[in-house]
């Protein structure tokens, strides 16, 4: 078949209606595309946006009705929403949906995303009270729970939306209890050495956190409904609600059989986003962008990454759509560099650059008054990424130093910087551990990587009911509270500040 490239007209099928989806299609039509647009989506709701549902909608300042995302232009498309893709048939160009349905293209382009990794227990997680946190429905229901005022809700897995669903119920006067497989909150994303700073966080805004602590079995009543939870650590708690947060699925299963480089880590493509075959042969016909895509960066050693950040679908969604239509020489590279932010306990934490990269970390800055803190990551010698919390505008000037490939340690002489520079292990889990939300993480270099693990060690691992290790020594106080004697325990100390 004749390549469409640099082509204005045609059909172009976009599988996905999110985020990514939308901002494509805007940018067809921005450039000039004047064929004919498909949006396929499997929710029935237009784009909306994410990031505010575990944090405003669940804590009621906005309804997930106001979470629609605003249109920058009029896109002309035919959307299909409601029904899930099923199957691509390449040699017939068409994408077969769940009812039926099959749908041509010219160009295609692969948007669908990451779906929330649910309780491995079918009938445990059936049980009335027992959520996640990703769709606009999912965060309705749970924000009618906490709204009722649960005695006690149970958060399995401090990743980013764990934590920052455990912030909302401390805003909002609940019990909340966080049980954490790591040493850590946040381990997945910033290493455990970071993640003390987050426990210390958390337990200071009054969470019952548990690291180093699984959830082995959610039991319901008699009319299905949760009311306990059994730990790993021996406890037996009497929970309302379990919001399980325990990172996510690539939507990838519809692709199982089509020929593409594709499985549970991603869809493979080049930095012009153009998808890769399974014989590592890059086609021109169709695209990825968003939460599905894997991709190299000139930065990162040829890791594909995988990035879970608004602004990187955005930024890759336009960049996929301009090379949909560009002609081969003026095609650009996504380079964008990963960005992140989020709010927990009326702290502002922010990352620049992929932090999972990193086998070091150093604390650069520090002030105890403000409660702020910069710490960097490093890999060989070299700079990859930032972390910061409430000190957000400090991170431009670091980008520019990853950027620049600058040395690690990074020598700042901030005025608020420790006398002498520490670095230490970062402490991320070991790859291949579901870590909940990283945000971004490599997987491996090259379209035709295979998975690093033997079946049963990856059922192991994705199996969130399986300590990582022996369960930790537990003091019991006469008020019923117990605190675990870990590496948490240890005080941080950065200068004048403790955490």
């Amino acid at each position: 078949m004749t390549s469409t490239a640099g082509s204005t007209t045609g059909r172009v099928v976009i599988v996905g209606a999110s985020l990514a989806g939308l901002r494509a299609a805007e940018t067809l039509r921005s450039e000039g595309f004047t064929g004919h647009l498909t949006l396929i989506g499997d929710e029935p709701y237009e784009p909306y946006d994410r990031p505010p549902l575990s944090k405003t909608v669940l804590g009621g300042w906005i309804s997930e009705a106001h979470t629609t995302l605003p249109r920058q232009r009029d896109i002309a498309a035919e959307w299909l929403l409601g029904t899930k893709a099923a199957a691509l048939d390449l040699p017939n160009r068409q994408v077969q949906l769940a009812d039926g349905r099959r749908v041509p293209f010219d160009r295609l382009l692969i948007a669908t995303g990451t779906r929330a990794r649910p309780w491995p227990d079918k009938e445990q997680a059936a049980l009335d009270g027992v959520c996640t946190v990703r769709t606009r429905d999912d965060a309705a229901r749970l924000h009618a729970r906490l709204a009722a005022g649960p005695k006690r809700v149970l958060v399995i897995g401090a990743g980013f939306i764990g934590s920052e669903v455990a912030s909302v119920c401390r805003e909002l006067g609940l019990e909340v209890t966080v049980t954490e497989r790591s040493a850590t909150p946040l381990a997945g994303a910033l290493g455990e050495a970071a993640g003390t700073f987050a426990a210390s966080l958390q337990r200071r805004n009054g969470v019952d956190l548990r690291c180093n602590t699984t959830v082995l079995h959610l039991e319901g009543d008699a009319y299905q409904k949760l009311h306990r939870a059994q730990l790993s650590d021996g406890d037996e708690l009497d929970v309302d609600v379990a919001v399980v947060a325990l990172g996510s699925l690539r939507n990838t299963e519809w692709l199982q059989g089509a020929g593409l480089a594709a499985d549970g880590r991603g869809v493979v493509c080049d930095a012009a986003c153009r998808v890769f075959d399974a014989d590592g042969v890059v086609t021109d016909d169709m695209f990825v962008a968003g939460d599905v895509a894997r991709w190299p960066h000139p930065l990162y050693d040829g890791e594909l990454l995988v990035v879970e950040h608004w602004s990187n679908a955005v930024s890759q969604a336009e960049t996929a759509a301009h090379n949909m239509l560009a002609p081969t020489t003026t095609r650009r590279a996504h380079k964008y560099m990963p960005t992140f932010w989020s709010n927990q306990f009326r702290v502002n934490i922010r990352s620049v650059g992929v932090p999972t990269f990193a086998d070091t970390i150093v604390l650069t800055q520090a002030s105890a008054e403000e409660r702020r803190l910069v710490a960097a990551y490093g890999r060989g010698g070299r700079l990859v990424a930032v972390v910061a919390a409430n000190a957000p505008r400090i991170l431009t000037s670091y980008q520019a130093l990853i950027e620049a490939r600058a040395p690690f340690p990074p020598e700042l002489h901030a005025s608020d910087g420790p006398a002498e520079l520490h670095p230490i292990p970062a402490g991320f889990p070991k790859r291949g551990q579901p870590t909940h939300d990283p945000g971004v993480a490599p997987t491996g270099a090259g379209p035709s990587t295979p998975e690093q693990w033997g079946e049963e060690e990856v059922r192991k691992l994705l199996d969130p009911r399986v300590p990582l290790s022996a369960p930790p020594l537990i003091t019991r106080y006469t008020n019923g509270t117990s605190m675990e004697h870990t590496s948490l325990q240890q005080e941080v100390h950065t200068g004048e500040i403790r955490s």
